[in-house]
């Protein structure tokens, strides 16, 4: 499909303010939900920091790996979101049943196979990220903080998906609001929490790591409560929720077509966030103070993301629901007026970053060593802010209709690949810092731009995916 004469650049930059409307009505409950939980979460990884640097290293590897079971999650709900977005669109409230039974027995399906693998397999996967180097941290008190930490973790992680399956069907079908107030609430539970059982107040025992644990899971079941709640005692403006648990029934050619469009997206996820992990684990090689200051910088480069990383959400939402009705005549061009949305936000934030990155990292309870490298690794996470943003725009708007083998290519096929390979090539056999290492690895981000692109352009993700046979 060629790109129209309305599509032309100055259509994309100069779009009319109902469009502007459109987005911000979805994009700011989203980003402020993310923005306060990133924030909440800085601070949580701040007061932890304030420990000393062996817990602060132990409870990043486990957060590395609680990484993938959390993406896992996401990336099966949203598989079965993109159906959930598109019956919405078209007013057909038994398919959105039909996904929120689907959505509630696969979270519960990871859930216990995340606490089954990492009740098995805990130690020797953390024990994979310490190594000997430089001259920060404690291998044995990094492995003992870190056992601790995860072995509370660990109860949190069925509230969690029952929390994003409402969560993710609530957004899908424009209600924002609601899964941003219970994320913001669960966020300062978290942070009272943190601040009652890591050091002790108020009576309460200093517990460290295990105290940031306890007030997390405990976040997670405010967070579920909230959504499940509000969702059952508002069945207007949630028609879907009459009968949903009627049964747990759903017709087997809807279940295929699950499978067919969101099993692709669950392997990417899973695929994409251990190929993240692994990242990690190459740089781990040079040493604990690599893993240090890749949590610093993380931490921080992680608040300044959810602006591009929100805006991926409102496409999916937005080309989802329009694909849904119908309205297929100008979607790409509201695919790339999102695109230059995003772009300039990432910008702009990407400059923020970049200016603070000096100073973040003396917040933290850890070494000279430790603070240094991990100021160079903002800056350099500051420059590909925009780049990172690109693929993400181009990586949603495939999604939104359906095309998931194309972004499981798209994304985790290149990421082990490309990224991991030559991270395992440059950590095993250069002498390269870590630095210098990251920068090289960020840079090959610069052809997922290109490729995403090219997909985008050629329009083949145009589609309705919500027919199903069954009727009654």
């Amino acid at each position: 499909m060629s790109i129209k004469t309305s599509e032309k650049i100055k259509d994309v930059i100069a779009a009319p303010r109902e469009f502007y409307v459109l987005v911000l009505k979805v994009a700011v409950p989203i980003m402020l939900q993310n923005g306060i939980t990133n924030f909440v979460n800085m601070l949580d990884n701040i007061m932890v920091g304030r420990i000393g640097t062996d817990a602060m290293s132990g409870v990043s590897i486990v957060n590395q790996l609680l990484f993938v079971y959390y993406l896992c999650i996401f990336g099966g709900l949203a598989g079965i979101g993109i159906f959930t977005a598109q019956f919405w669109g078209k007013g057909d409230m038994r398919g959105m049943r039909y996904t929120v039974r689907a959505k509630l027995m696969l979270g519960a399906v990871l859930a216990v196979l995340g606490c089954a693998l990492l009740l098995v397999a805990g130690k020797p996967l953390i024990g994979a990220f310490l190594h000997e180097g430089g001259e920060t941290g404690d291998i044995a008190e990094t492995m003992r903080q870190a056992r601790m930490y995860l072995n509370v973790m660990l109860v949190g992680l069925f509230p969690m998906a029952l929390a994003n399956v409402y969560s993710s069907t609530l957004r899908e079908k424009g209600q924002t609001v609601v899964p941003m107030a219970a994320g913001v609430v669960a966020v300062l539970v978290n942070l009272a929490g943190n601040y009652i059982l890591i050091y002790g107040k108020f009576g309460a025992p200093a517990l460290g790591v295990r105290g940031a644990a306890a007030a997390t899971v405990i976040s997670r079941f405010v967070e579920a409560l909230i959504v499940v709640i509000w969702t059952h005692s508002h069945p207007k403006e949630n028609p879907f929720v009459k009968g949903c648990y009627s049964s747990l029934r759903v017709p087997a050619d809807l279940i295929k077509s699950f499978l067919r469009k969101g099993m692709p997206l669950l392997v990417n996820e899973a695929l994409w966030s251990a190929g993240m992990t692994t990242l990690v684990q190459c740089y781990s090689v040079r040493g604990l103070t690599s893993v240090a200051a890749l949590n610093i910088s993380n931490t921080l480069s992680n608040l300044f993301n959810i602006v591009f990383l929100s805006m991926g959400s409102v496409t999916a939402i937005i080309l989802g629901q329009r694909l849904g009705a119908g309205k297929t005549h100008d979607i790409k061009l509201y695919a790339y007026r999102l695109m230059f949305v995003s772009l300039v936000l990432s910008v702009a934030t990407g400059a923020v970053l970049f200016a603070v990155s000096p100073y973040f990292p003396g917040i933290y309870n850890t070494t000279e060593e430790v603070k240094t490298l991990a100021h160079r690794l903002l800056m350099i996470s500051a420059v590909f802010t925009p780049v990172y943003s690109f693929s993400n725009s181009c990586y949603f708007t495939l999604r939104s209709g359906g095309k998931t083998l194309i972004t499981f290519l798209f994304d985790s096929c290149f990421c082990w690949a490309i990224s991991v390979p030559a991270a395992f090539l440059l950590s095993r056999f250069t002498g390269l810092s870590t630095e210098n290492m990251f920068f090289a690895v960020q840079t090959l981000e610069l052809i997922k731009n290109v490729s995403g692109l090219v997909l985008v352009h050629r329009g083949r993700w145009i589609n309705d995916i919500t027919k199903y046979t069954e009727k009654g």
